[in-house]
């Protein structure tokens, strides 16, 4: 199983940015996908989760109304809609992968990982 995440950027304050992570080595109707982030020093942090068949969807409540995750089955690949964005959400954003359902928090819950793209937001 391969994540590939890309689209992070230097952006300033109110802007918008859009994550994209490619899946692949596997089918994953069955799976749920999230977005995570990190900054230096910190452990990493749950923000959303789309499961991949139904698209229902979880975020973390700092989010909530500003990001928006969604898939497009065809590319296998899902997404990570950023508005409004705030100096705070400056990280390393990172997708996951679990097999069933899960919106837990706790990153060790997640199975396979993409490499980490850097999102910058200046005040």
């Amino acid at each position: 199983v391969q994540l590939q995440a890309s689209g992070g950027g230097l952006v300033q304050a109110g802007d918008s940015l859009k994550l994209s992570c490619t899946a692949s080595g596997r089918t994953f109707t069955e799976y749920t996908m999230s977005w995570f982030r990190q900054t230096p020093g910190k452990e990493r942090d749950f923000v959303a989760a789309i499961r991949w068949n139904s698209g229902l969807t979880s975020y973390v409540d700092s989010v909530k109304g500003r990001f928006t995750i969604s898939r497009d089955n065809a590319k296998n690949t899902v997404y990570l809609q950023m508005n409004s964005l705030k100096p705070e959400d400056t990280a390393v954003y990172y997708c996951a992968a679990a097999y069933g359902i899960t919106w837990s928090r706790d990153s060790s819950r997640w199975n396979y990982w993409g490499q980490g793209t850097l999102v910058t937001v200046s005040s």
